[in-house]
């Protein structure tokens, strides 16, 4: 563990954002803002509806989940990622793990973070929220292997990355 600490204390520090590889926290929209329950801001209709009766197309029903889970939202993210038709998409899958890992689902939540791995094995994202999982588990063995894979696969310098390396040096996880 020593050995490990002295390593990520090496690396350079980063400025940190929230989410994947964006460069910040995802901006409040009518989501998060007006809508509540399992509801998200449907711009057409000006008003705040169901997941499935909107028309938010995959990516937009992916930012609402990034949004509502950011916001603390867990069991609302649930709900819209409910709403998507590709269960098996690998950011669907992350946004599963992460949301039941922040509801202490833990075995739940790494059993959704393998899958997505399994599905696209460079998402680096799910390596980062399952790698920080281990950190607040005190299991930093795999979590340095995750941290390990993300930087094989390019990952040096994103968010996914330092957010785990920062983990790591801190000793627990992020709440985005």
């Amino acid at each position: 563990m020593r050995t490990l600490l002295i390593l990520l204390m090496c690396l350079p520090g980063y400025s940190f954002a929230a989410g994947g590889d964006d460069k910040g926290a995802p901006k409040p929209t009518q989501t998060t803002k007006s809508c509540w329950g399992v509801r998200v801001w449907d711009e057409a209709k000006k008003r705040c509806v169901r997941p499935k009766e909107s028309s938010l197309d995959t990516d937009g029903l992916y930012g609402a989940v990034r949004e509502l889970a950011y916001a603390g939202r867990y069991t609302d993210a649930q709900g819209v990622l409910l709403a998507m038709t590709d269960q098996s998409d690998d950011r669907v899958l992350t946004y599963w793990g992460f949301t039941h890992r922040k509801l202490g689902n833990i075995e739940l939540a790494n059993a959704f973070y393998s899958q997505a791995i399994a599905q696209n094995p460079n998402n680096i994202l799910a390596r980062s929220y399952m790698g920080q999982g281990f950190v607040e588990q005190g299991m930093p063995a795999q979590a340095l292997a995750q941290w390990t894979e993300i930087r094989a696969r390019g990952g040096t310098g994103t968010w996914a990355e330092e957010s785990l390396r920062k983990a790591l040096e801190m000793g627990q996880g992020f709440s985005y």
